[in-house]
Formats: structure tokens, C-alpha cells, sequence
């Protein structure tokens, strides 16, 4: 009988032991090895704290102990006599399990690179780096899953095209969706703007609290939120001033017309002894600077060491109260806007102050007398 035969064919079994035996001693032997080499990267991780180790043992771990099987089987089989149909099966099995494991690698990959992005912080708009970790995972799997059907001798030509127009349509559907998606991609790969900057555009100003995967919530500064969407917010100009190192600040005053030249050239000498007496600012500048209305003014710029409006404020009202003591002790009067009227010809008319007839004087007329009228 055929079927006794092949229990009783001593080659057959010989086969079969050399392939079990083979197969076995490959994967224990390999995952030995993977065991012993992802300890030894792990312990590189914990002295140098380099993450490319970290991320090279994570990867072998990951490795898959079904692939692995597959791959020793696949080397057991090339110790055997095999026929010609069984090798070209084996050589697409050859494919097919690497392709499967580069891809297990790749994945679990990107799902590190984002989890440890998250987590330690180093990014800003979570939103984002999810969105591109499932992107690029989804276009890991498409290319081994076509790799795998091209290597198998399957046309994927058609399938390709088949995508693009299914792909195009469903993009003309949600467009104004795709193009906050996009705008949301492009902040956290670009970072114009993060959580927690001050942004200022048109008429909106506040601190970025969220960004999401369309809009982007601000808190403004009288305390609501504005929701605005990504495209719509990524095609105005932002004034991000959480990224401003320093602030040149200009401000001007006026001192009394009358004042004596030599106290008007002491007074820019004063206003640089007062800046330079500050921590947070630097010196820039201090000058007359014009013949204005009713006053000579001053022009004055210093420079922020620090970004913070808080902190320009505090300095700036400091400088101001010191100015303001300066220019007291120097008997130097701040100027106020002066109106004078004067009166050409004729007399005054007669005034009642507090009850008593004050004459006007000699020399004018009333305004009905005034030369001119009747």
C-alpha cells in the first residue's frame, strides 16, 4: 500500500529528522542570540543614555518567535533534498517572513518615536506626531503588503491605480478636513508656534493652549477661548513673541520750553545714568530729539534683556518714577500742552472776581470798541 510505504520509507524520515532537527537548533539558537544582544544594548542604553540602543533593543524584542520559526524552517529546508516546486515555494517564504518581520520592525519603531516623544515632553503638538506615526505606519504596511503580492506574482498595477482614484475622490469629499490636517502637519513639523507661546494676528491676541488635529484653541488675554481652524490660522501673519530674546523699547517725554541749555544737555546724561542703573535693560540711545508744540522732546531707546511684558512694564514704570525724581531735583518742568490768547487793541471787559469790579486797563477798549467795529 502506498500510504504504508511512505510510513515505512527510512530516507523520507531521515529527511524529516534532519529538518526537525535543524529547524529546532536554528531558532533556539537564534533566539539565544537576539536574547543576549538586546541585553547587552540595553545595558549600553543605561551607561550612555543613547537612544539609538534603546531603540535597537526594543526593536529585538519586538521580534516576532512565529517569524523567527518561519525563518529557521526556511533554513532546515535548504538541508534537505527538495523538489523543485519546493523551492520556489520556499523562496517566496523566504520574502514573505522577512517582509512580515522589517515590517513588525518598523512599526513598533514609530510607535516608540512617538510614545517617547509624547512622554518626555519634546514635543508640543501631540496631535501631529500621532497623526504622522499613523500615517507612516499605515504606509509601512501598504508597501510590504504590495511587496509581498508583487513578489507572489500578482499585478499590482491595477490595484495601484485603483487606489489613486479612490484616494482622489475621497479627497475632493473632505477637503476643507484634508487641508486642516495638512495645516496641522505643517505646524508640528515647522513649529511656527507651540503650547504655551504668545501668538498675536489681526485682531486676536492670546496663549496657544491647544492644537488639534483641525482647529487650534487660543486663550485670550480677556480670558476667552477662540477656536480657529489650522488652514484658516497658518494663512495669516503670527507674531509669536514667546520667541522674542529682547524688546527694543522707544519712548519719548517733554521737558519746559524755558528750560536753561546746559540742564537740557544734563538731562540725556541722567537718563542714561538711570537705564544703566537697571538689571533687565540695556542702554540703546537717549537724545533731544525735536521742537514739538509747547515742549522740547526727548527720544529714548533701551533694549530688554528678557522677553516678558510683565517684566518690560516693571522696568519701564521704574525708569519713569526715577525720571520723574530726576528732573524734580533738577527743578526741570515736565511739559504740558500751553494755550494763549492774545488780545490786540481795545480793553478788556470789566470781571467780578469774587464780588469786586476789576477795571480793565487803561490803554484797551471793550471788544465793542475794538477798532473796526461800529
Amino acid at each position: 500500500m502506498p500510504y504504508w510505504d511512505l510510513f515505512t520509507d527510512r530516507e523520507l524520515w531521515i529527511q524529516l529528522g534532519i529538518l526537525a532537527v535543524v529547524t529546532l537548533g536554528v531558532y533556539l539558537l537564534l533566539a539565544v542570540a537576539m536574547r543576549v544582544v538586546s541585553r547587552q544594548l540595553m545595558q549600553r542604553n543605561e551607561k550612555s543614555h543613547s537612544r539609538i540602543f534603546f531603540f535597537a533593543s526594543a526593536m529585538l524584542a519586538k521580534t516576532s518567535r512565529l517569524l523567527l520559526f518561519a525563518f529557521a524552517l526556511m533554513i532546515g529546508l535548504k538541508s534537505v533534498e527538495l523538489s523543485p516546486g519546493w523551492e520556489s515555494a520556499m523562496s517566496h517564504g523566504w520574502f514573505i517572513v522577512l517582509a512580515f518581520q522589517i515590517a513588525f520592525w518598523a512599526d513598533h519603531a514609530v510607535q516608540l518615536w512617538t510614545t517617547t516623544l509624547n512622554r518626555d515632553g519634546k514635543t508640543r503638538n501631540p496631535v501631529t506626531t500621532t497623526l504622522l506615526g499613523i500615517i507612516m505606519r499605515l504606509v509601512i504596511w501598504v508597501v510590504m503588503l504590495l511587496s509581498i503580492l508583487a513578489n507572489l506574482g500578482v499585478d499590482i498595477t491595477a490595484m495601484i491605480a485603483s487606489l489613486g482614484v479612490g484616494g482622489i475622490a475621497i479627497a475632493l469629499a473632505v477637503q476643507t478636513l484634508l487641508s486642516d490636517m495638512f495645516a496641522s502637519m505643517s505646524i508640528g513639523i515647522d513649529k511656527p508656534f507651540e503650547i504655551g507661546d504668545f501668538v498675536v494676528f489681526g485682531d486676536i491676541a492670546g496663549t496657544i493652549e491647544h492644537i488639534g488635529l483641525k482647529t487650534t484653541r487660543i486663550r485670550a488675554l480677556s480670558g476667552e477661548q477662540i477656536v480657529i481652524s489650522n488652514a484658516d490660522l497658518l494663512s495669516q501673519t503670527v507674531h509669536n513673541y514667546k520667541r522674542m530674546d529682547t524688546r527694543r523699547i522707544v519712548f519719548t517725554f517733554g521737558i519746559s520750553p524755558q528750560t536753561p541749555v546746559d540742564k537740557v544737555r544734563q538731562v540725556s546724561v541722567e537718563v542714561k545714568r538711570i537705564i544703566d542703573s537697571m538689571e533687565n535693560t540695556q542702554f540703546d540711545r537717549a537724545h533731544f530729539f525735536a521742537f514739538n508744540e509747547s515742549q522740547l522732546t526727548f527720544e529714548v531707546v533701551h533694549i530688554m534683556q528678557t522677553p516678558g511684558y510683565n517684566d518690560y512694564m516693571d522696568t519701564q514704570e521704574e525708569i519713569n518714577l526715577q525720571l520723574l525724581e530726576t528732573l524734580r531735583r533738577m527743578e526741570v518742568r515736565l511739559a504740558f500742552p500751553i494755550r494763549k490768547l492774545e488780545f490786540i487793541g481795545g480793553h478788556l471787559p470789566e470781571v467780578q472776581v469774587a464780588g469786586t469790579p476789576q477795571t480793565a486797563s487803561a490803554n484797551e477798549a471793550p471788544f465793542g470798541n475794538r477798532p473796526g467795529h461800529g
